[in-house]
């Protein structure tokens, strides 16, 4: 077979060649820069590109250019799914088939040639076909490659919940079994959230490079992710933030009616490949709408005022939340130091392994909630965990035990509640949720903390940072209060472990419940109050009336008697 000529040797010219054969314009700037990153990046890289661009066909020719430069290699194309892999193999046997400079590529009788898996004509025979086609939770084992082609493997369809990331982590650790020695992956794709698994292979050593749709400002999210040419461009000022990127692609107007269409969010997603808003629309709950001060377990400040200026941050306090997130205290308290309203437990059971009890107890006091403890305990509903849990109210003063009756269907109260006698008799109550879980607990905390409400002991976020040090740090991170509260979204089962946060909830929605209460009692009061003063006024005036007609006066005389006794006040 002889090679290509020298100047086809350079992939840019033969993805010319190919969108020549395929009757369409030549590739623009950015699909060429794309395409020299392809052949001169890193062994392990990452392309993000904005919807549109034609980063899989770029890729499809790269295979098989670089077949056609070297046959005996080996290549796996990877999807989210099987079909979608396929329809990479099938465009690139299409490739093959059509064009004359890839004729010596073509299969002969004797060689696999399916979309599942093809050879290539000089291929030697191997268990490995030339081109390999699988779905990222398929059958990968067994398989090895030169070069693994990871095709948009997350979409939102298997990234939306902590157990479908970890799982999709684990599947691409097998590319690692695959690889041949000094082989190559490449990774296309879009990141759905701040915990993208492309973001995850960077601390595995790739190399991420990003072409927005638009020129972003010189200040962004990007990092030194954004692609050379690009960041070059805007240091040069030879473009403006806001310009198009590929203006043959999509132009300005293009481009703002695509940001109409999709939203403010979708389109940084889809276009600009920035999470940052994203992740801010879809995880509600900031730690830095948390006030966090050293609380008093008897007595609170009438009034506590919140500020996220950057005097009152405490970066000495770890913080797990995302990047920009931490925690602050107070700016002013005012008014005298007074007694809590009351103080509440709330418990979320769990069964016997490795879940945790949650537990969390607030108090309240002229509307803020003081969270003064809350944690994990392991063991069910073992005699240590109900004796612990009976201990913490007695410490805390607690009035009221909820405990939530999804579990065990009340069993949990009624085995705690012979062991709390003995430590700090008070009510319990069983609490049923039919709402689901993310909602409930979102709906509930997040307009308290939006307020800055909600008031956390320091030695609480102190003891979450310590909590399960026998853990792995994987495991350990997410078991934490403060990790589940930022990481919580809408999403069914976006946490892994959420019992803390749980219990918090409980315990806040007890407290909401009943500000709201006193509220409208307080609300009605006032009007029984102001329709007995109306009444007493109208009653007076009446009397008033019918005694002076009583005493023989015309109305005229009464109406003047008013006036001047009205003109006395």
């Amino acid at each position: 077979m002889q090679p290509l000529p020298e100047k086809l040797q350079d992939f840019r010219y033969f993805l010319i060649l190919t969108w020549r054969h395929l009757n369409l314009p030549d590739p623009t700037p950015v699909q060429l820069e794309i395409a020299e990153y392809l052949q001169h990046g890193p062994r392990r890289k990452i392309i993000q590109a904005f919807r549109g661009v034609g980063k899989s066909w770029i890729t499809s020719a790269y295979v098989v250019w670089k077949l056609r430069m070297n046959p005996q290699l080996k290549f796996l194309v990877v999807s989210a799914s099987k079909d979608r892999a396929d329809n990479f193999s099938t465009f690139t046997m299409r490739l093959i088939t059509e064009m004359d400079i890839l004729a010596p590529l073509r299969p002969d009788g004797n060689q696999r040639n399916s979309k599942i898996s093809f050879d290539v004509r000089p291929a030697r025979a191997d268990h490995a076909p030339s081109v390999k086609s699988v779905g990222v939770l398929g059958q990968m084992a067994g398989s090895r490659a030169d070069e693994v082609v990871a095709d948009d493997v997350e979409v939102p369809n298997n990234s939306f919940t902590q157990p479908m990331r970890d799982k999709l982590s684990e599947a691409v650790k097998e590319f690692d079994a695959i690889l041949k020695p000094k082989g190559k992956i490449c990774f296309l794709g879009t990141p759905q959230t701040e915990q993208s698994l492309y973001l995850t292979l960077e601390e595995r050593g790739y190399e991420t490079c990003i072409w927005p749709a638009r020129y972003p400002n010189l200040k962004n999210n990007y990092g030194n992710r954004l692609a050379p040419k690009v960041a070059q461009r805007l240091l040069d000022e030879v473009v403006k933030p806001k310009d198009p990127v590929d203006p043959a692609r999509f132009n300005s107007v293009d481009l703002m009616e695509r940001e109409a269409s999709y939203g403010r969010s979708g389109f940084s997603l889809q276009f600009m490949l920035d999470t940052s808003l994203s992740d801010q629309d879809r995880y509600p709950l900031k730690l830095s709408d948390l006030i966090i001060s050293s609380i008093n377990p008897e007595h609170a400040p009438e009034k506590i005022i919140w500020s996220n200026s950057p005097e009152y941050s405490l970066p000495d306090l770890p913080c797990v939340g995302f990047n920009g997130d931490r925690y602050y205290r107070p700016a002013q308290e005012f008014g005298d130091w007074i007694e809590y309203t009351g103080s509440v437990m709330s418990i979320d059971p769990s069964g016997k392994g490795k879940d945790a009890t949650g537990y969390a107890i607030v108090k309240m006091l002229n509307g803020n909630l003081f969270v003064s403890d809350a944690g994990g305990l392991i063991g069910g509903y073992d005699e240590s965990v109900l004796t612990k849990l009976s201990k913490l109210a007695r410490d805390h003063k607690v009035n009221t035990i909820i405990v939530e009756e999804n579990f065990g269907g009340g069993m949990f109260a009624e085995l705690l509640k012979p062991v709390l006698s003995k430590f700090h008799p008070c009510a319990v109550e069983n609490v049923r949720n039919n709402k689901t879980k993310e909602f409930r607990i979102i709906d509930t905390l997040e307009p308290v903390m939006n307020s800055h409400r909600l008031i956390i002991d320091r030695k609480v976020v102190e003891k979450d940072y310590r909590s399960n040090t026998n853990e792995a740090p994987e495991r350990k991170l997410k078991l934490q209060l403060f990790y589940q509260m930022s990481r919580i979204t809408r999403h069914k089962g976006s946490l892994v472990h959420d019992d803390i946060l749980d219990a918090l909830s409980g315990a806040v929605s007890y407290w909401t419940d009943y500000m709201s209460a006193d509220e409208d009692r307080n609300i009605r009061s006032r009007k029984d109050e102001l329709l007995r003063l109306h009444l007493d006024e109208w009653g007076s005036s009446i009397n008033n009336t019918i005694t002076q007609t009583a005493m023989g006066m015309s109305m005229d005389q009464i109406k003047q008697t008013d006036h001047s006794n009205a003109s006395m006040f």
